[in-house]
């Protein structure tokens, strides 16, 4: 089954450690229910349904990609962050409300181990906020 808020069909990110950013998805995005789902020499998939949607390859990367994963809760978003700090990845902006994209934005953010911006975000009200 697809993620109900999922928006992304899929992602695949150019990365030179293979081990190591296994070792970091599988830590960082397990709060968020995304696993691994196919693991091929030098290619790994990840998701949380019937296919992977989010994968990393051996590759050299040509540029740094940022990727925005989907929380249903303000709290998973802060468990996201938490554990890819601790898988770790570098702190790129600590959970919090981000205004100027709307009022409901919340988000926080991390650098993988080869640059890449990893996101996780939350468009739902804080519990203390009115629906809009």
């Amino acid at each position: 089954m697809l993620h109900p808020c999922l928006v992304i069909d899929h992602v695949v990110l150019g990365v030179e450690d293979i081990a190591a950013s296994r070792a970091f998805y599988e830590q960082a995005l397990a709060p968020l229910g995304v696993r691994v789902m196919l693991d091929l020499p030098g290619y790994l998939g990840f998701g949380d349904g019937d296919k992977p949607w989010f994968f990393v390859a051996t590759r050299e990367p040509s540029q740094r990609v940022h990727v925005a994963f989907s929380a249903q809760s303000r709290a998973l978003v802060d468990a996201f962050h938490a554990a890819a700090v601790a898988a770790g990845g570098k702190d790129n902006g600590a959970p919090g409300p981000r205004p100027m994209y709307h009022p409901n934005y919340y988000g926080a953010f991390v650098y993988d181990p080869d640059g890449n911006n990893i996101e996780a975000v939350c468009h739902q009200p804080s519990a203390a906020s009115p629906a809009r």
